[in-house]
């Protein structure tokens, strides 16, 4: 199977969803056909997989970085941000070819599933980064602080920066949202 998501992973990022099959990923994987839906039903199946693998890498980057308490909440924020940018860039192509082929999964269990266990690790991590903060005023600011990162992150990723460029972007936006979570704090 590790041969076949490998294949997949290299068909998506060279060719796009629009001409990912299951013949192009059997013909990578050096296996045939029916090899192939012995694991795998359909190209369905198989990009969902490639979602779901990246889904889980995600959140477990996440929960690595954010609740590692012998760093202090600022400096976690200050990582996390770098890790993320880092990866986005890194994985572009990929995640390009994976949202156009976003409808078949988009809806699906194991996304929802995905999307609340980040929002629970975020929201324990503003927690303590905002103890005093409303719980409405931390919502509000992991809100922020995913969607920027989200959509800043995919639009910068595909610019194809250097890493110095990575780094002087994602330093900038750790200072924008560092800066963002100690006004909340003295207020």
């Amino acid at each position: 199977m590790a041969a076949v998501l490998e294949a997949a992973t290299r068909v998506l990022a060279e060719e796009g969803a629009a001409r990912f099959t299951t013949a192009r990923v059997a013909e990578r994987a050096g296996v045939s056909i029916g090899s192939l839906y012995q694991y795998f039903p359909n190209k369905a199946a198989i990009l969902f997989r490639l979602q779901t693998d990246e889904w889980r890498q995600t959140t477990d980057l996440l929960q690595l970085i954010l609740e590692d308490a012998e760093h202090a909440p600022l400096v976690r924020l200050r990582t996390l941000v770098h890790a993320f940018i880092r990866s986005e860039c890194d994985e572009a192509q990929m995640r390009g070819a994976l949202n156009d082929a976003a409808p078949l999964y988009r809806d699906a269990p194991e996304a929802r599933a995905a999307r609340a266990s980040s929002e629970k690790t975020l929201q324990k991590f503003m927690r303590e980064a905002l103890p005093d903060a409303s719980a409405a005023k931390r919502k509000l600011a992991g809100d922020l602080i995913t969607s920027t990162l989200s959509t800043v992150g995919k639009r910068f990723s595909t610019t194809a920066p250097t890493a110095a460029q990575i780094k002087v972007y994602s330093d900038a936006m750790a200072d924008m949202f560092c800066a963002y979570i100690a006004k909340i704090a003295r207020d």
